[in-house]
């Protein structure tokens, strides 16, 4: 049992944490995850522009075996290797998002839950769990011990 668990494993708030206090964390617990859903995009965006930088290796060794020469030196200079944004790859773009928001706004839902809820993540989603679950049912258990 952690300190997050009362004797049956459920996920319960401090007695001085007031409704209001649990809304505002599940919101500010909401907008971190809808911004690591935007980081993965980041990550997309990094991939996917990283694929096809390499693949440009292989049309500009196309055109000039096809004897396009000209255009395979004008991918391969204006193309190849360019940023994607002034003096910025794609890993640049990522680094500097993490280190500028992504990384500030972890730590701060990581403190204000620590600080307001006694360290009690997501204790909006557990208190809805337990208000929406059908007692009794077997997939509806209040923790993975309960289940049969």
């Amino acid at each position: 049992m952690t300190n997050d668990d009362d004797h049956r494993g459920r996920r319960v708030r401090p007695e001085n944490v007031d409704d209001l206090t649990v809304e505002a964390l599940g919101s500010l617990s909401k907008a971190l995850e809808t911004t690591e859903r935007a980081r993965g995009h980041l990550y997309s965006f990094h991939q996917l522009t990283g694929t096809a930088d390499l693949e440009l290796d292989r049309a500009v060794a196309l055109l000039g075996r096809a004897g396009h020469e000209e255009w395979a030196a004008l991918v391969e200079r204006e193309v190849l290797g360019r940023n994607v944004i002034p003096g910025h790859w794609t890993f640049q773009v990522v680094e500097s998002y993490d280190r500028t928001y992504y990384e500030p706004f972890k730590k701060v839902e990581r403190d204000a839950v620590a600080a307001l809820a006694g360290g009690r993540p997501h204790l909006y989603e557990a208190e809805m769990k337990e208000r929406r679950r059908t007692h009794g049912h077997r997939d509806h258990t209040a923790t993975p011990e309960e289940t049969p």
